[in-house]
């Protein structure tokens, strides 16, 4: 006779588990490549190395090179006006850094400036400059219309006189 009832599945977790746990295997790759092997980093700062810190400045990467020894450095991103405060706090930050860690990770802080609009609420947020789009000769819109006039669709229309005009617009002959 079997040991387990008939119709009892075999138990594949222990309930619910963090969201955190979930990703963690997505999250792995893209924040070592970056030098972070420890995401707790990323996730915690502000609790690392405090609120004040956490707000002017973000971890971007941690570089190991020849002339940092075992450990590495530490790359952070900050706003011009925040660089001098995160200097003289360099070495309270790489100790809290490698308190994280539980061992010499880091060995050197390095400060990287940028632009005051680069931080929005917390987070860096670096959006790419809109090009700005060409307006299109009188007889390129000529010449699409008249390509596209013997269509009834009101949409496949706008759609297609858009598409001629690109490719009227960026042809080399």
């Amino acid at each position: 006779m079997s040991s387990t009832p008939p119709n009892s599945r075999p138990r594949r977790g222990r309930g619910f588990q963090p969201a955190s746990r979930l990703i963690a295997a997505q999250l792995r790759g893209p924040f070592e490549k970056r030098g972070f092997s420890e995401t707790k980093l990323l996730t915690h700062w502000a609790g690392i190395v405090g609120d004040e810190i956490a707000q002017i400045a973000q971890p971007v990467k941690i570089r190991y090179g020849r002339r940092d020894g075992l450990g590495g450095t530490l790359v952070l991103l900050t706003t011009g006006a925040h660089a001098p405060v995160l200097e003289m706090q360099k070495e309270q930050i790489r100790d809290r850094v490698n308190a994280c860690y539980g061992y010499r990770a880091v060995t050197r802080v390095q400060i990287t400036q940028t632009a005051p609009t680069g931080f929005a609420e917390g987070r860096v947020a670096f959006a790419a400059r809109p090009k700005a789009a060409a307006r299109p000769s009188p007889e390129i819109d000529a010449a699409a219309e008249a390509a596209t006039e013997a269509v009834d669709s009101p949409e496949l229309k706008a759609a297609l006189t858009r598409l001629a005009r690109n490719i009227l617009q960026h042809s080399k002959s």
